[in-house]
């Protein structure tokens, strides 16, 4: 069962808003959807954030649920869990790609971000980061260039990956 998104790819956004999910990512997204079965549409949430944040996180059902149960376990009233349930409840939408794999997103998202023609989705694992593709490449592209600055030329980024046991 396919669980990670992998890839990134710039796509035509329509008048209306939809946007066609690769076939790949749609398979990701409906096998991470427990409610998802042949001839419904499947879920997914869009993380909007605040005014600061100019992008849009795309999370599989299964995510979210991870997500959700990981606020669950915060400190009730502590500011951090608050803050978490504001970004991830109160900053987003539940919506569903339709019958022909495509996702509409809402004039107010496309606005937040300045959307317009096209959208540039990078893969983050269990879930999908959506940007206008200049500001992609000027804010993101740069971030990580910076970071990758911090280390020699030859560095392996792998080697920041914690050990895992095995067993």
């Amino acid at each position: 069962m396919a669980r990670r998104f992998r890839g990134s790819e710039t796509f035509k956004v329509d008048a209306k808003g939809r946007v066609s999910i690769p076939a790949a990512f749609r398979r990701v997204i409906e096998a991470s959807d427990a409610d998802w079965k042949e001839g419904l549409r499947p879920n997914i949430v869009i993380v909007y954030g605040d005014e600061t944040q100019d992008w849009l996180e795309l999370y599989t059902m299964r995510a979210i649920e991870e997500i959700d149960e990981q606020i669950e376990d915060m400190q009730r009233g502590s500011a951090e869990r608050l803050w978490l349930e504001e970004l991830m409840h109160g900053q987003s939408i539940e919506t569903q790609i339709d019958d022909d794999g495509r996702l509409t997103l809402p004039q107010k998202l496309r606005e937040k971000i300045g959307l317009s023609n096209e959208a540039f989705f990078i893969s983050a694992g269990d879930y999908l980061k959506i940007w206008k593709p200049e500001t992609y490449q000027a804010k993101a592209g740069s971030r990580t260039r910076k970071l990758a600055e911090k280390y020699p030329e030859d560095f392996d980024p792998r080697s920041l990956l914690p050990s895992r046991s095995r067993g």
